[in-house]
């Protein structure tokens, strides 16, 4: 049984979260909690299905702190960590995944508990671009445990603790003194608290991932009607709730919206009869792409959306206008390539200073263009031009910056 005074402090916590921040205490609501053994629960831990806690540590925890430790493991499982991972370390993604949370919670007001992991420098940015700064940081630990994942099995050693590297212990292979104390500490103490629980099936991690999107909607919904939603939390909550689909899907799409293919009703000649028949008429469209050029965008990364930016134009018969700019346009600019001919690269850009968007739309404008759409690949760091143009602009963007106007999409 778990301490009374534990479970108090632990009920006062989350009424005071349910009150103050609805947000947070809607989704600290969906996790039971369970007092487990101390022996693999240090602090806090959660499977996505619990909130598991060590007695002694929340009982040496201030009233704020507590809050925090039960949003922080809340956080964990509306934003679907445990079903993000992917090919990442665990060590690895568990430290970027704290990085991520602790100060959304720091800038909604509440108290972290030393030890918590937190640097300035993560602020605003979700765990998948923290994940590749992290190779100063592979020494560090996450205070709680993260219960619902398991280590990658053909991982190198980078990431890895101690304890990941090793080997996994076989209760059929323990000496006989062993197996005979592991079996009267189960027997003598049955109040040590909840066994860990086994890390998540492929199927359980995609069911309570539906479940946690369902819960962070409605969680926001909730606290927006009460006006008590805003700032950091309310960005990555419109982050997390947008589409999750690839970047090559919705630049198909956006610029499939574009082609003019159309039916017309047009009477034909007389000699082909008195019937008037709808028939497909397919017209050339102009597309401007510009890159970025000021140093922050790698060339693979070019490389990688010129190709998909190719296979495109050829299936919309779209003649593409090439622009390169970092503060200016490159020289050489503008580049032309017809339907039929290849898009590629020039062989050098003449780039890498500071940023401004306003060159590209300045000549778009000069010329008396009116594309289809521009896309615009970059990092969005620049001066941006006060006035929306009249056309659709599309940002394909690398990293964390927003846009005034035009459509955004995430390039992870």
């Amino acid at each position: 049984m778990s301490d009374n005074r534990v479970e108090t402090k632990l009920a006062a916590a989350r009424t005071k979260l349910i009150l103050d921040k609805p947000f947070l205490g809607a989704l600290v609501l969906r996790l039971p909690m369970e007092a487990a053994d101390p022996e693999w629960c240090k602090t806090t831990a959660t499977d996505a299905r619990k909130f598991y806690f060590n007695e002694a540590f929340i009982d040496a925890l201030s009233l704020d702190e507590a809050q925090f430790v039960l949003a922080h493991e809340a956080l964990h499982c509306a934003l679907s960590h445990f079903a993000r991972r992917q090919h990442r370390m665990k060590h690895l993604w568990d430290l970027a995944c704290d990085f991520a949370i602790n100060p959304l919670l720091v800038d909604d007001g509440l108290k972290a508990p030393p030890g918590s992991l937190m640097l300035d420098q993560f602020r605003g940015m979700t765990a998948e671009e923290i994940y590749p700064m992290l190779e100063d940081h592979q020494d560090k630990e996450t205070l709680d445990t993260h219960a619902y994942d398991k280590e990658n099995q053909k991982g190198s050693g980078s990431g890895k603790t101690e304890k990941d590297m090793a080997p996994p212990k076989d209760s059929s292979q323990a000496q006989p003194e062993e197996q005979e104390k592991a079996s009267e500490g189960d027997q003598s103490n049955p109040q040590s608290g909840a066994s860990q629980p086994q890390p998540l099936t492929p199927n359980e991690q995609e069911t309570l991932n539906v479940q946690w999107q369902q819960r962070l909607a409605g969680a926001a919904q909730q606290a927006m009607q009460v006006g008590k939603l805003g700032g950091s939390l309310a960005r990555m909550i419109d982050h997390m709730l947008q589409p999750q689909l690839p970047w090559r899907m919705l630049l198909a799409k956006y610029l499939n919206s574009s082609a003019r293919d159309d039916y017309s009703y047009m009477r034909p000649s007389r000699r082909e009869g008195d019937y008037i028949l709808p028939s497909l008429r397919s017209q050339q469209i102009d597309i401007v792409v510009a890159l970025d050029t000021s140093g922050s965008i790698k060339e693979v990364e070019f490389a990688e959306f010129i190709a998909e930016i190719n296979a495109l134009k050829g299936q919309l018969r779209a003649r593409v206008t090439l622009l390169a700019c970092d503060a200016a346009l490159a020289e050489g600019a503008p580049w032309v390539f017809e339907p039929w001919e290849e898009f590629t690269l020039p062989e050098t850009f003449k780039g890498g200073g500071g940023t401004s968007f306003e060159p590209v739309f300045e000549w778009v404008e000069q010329q008396g263009m009116q594309p289809e759409s521009l896309v615009y690949f970059t990092d969005a760091e620049g001066a941006f031009p006060q006035q929306e143009p009249h056309y659709p602009v599309l940002w394909l963007i690398k990293g964390k910056n927003p846009v005034p106007w035009g459509q955004r999409i995430q390039l992870n």
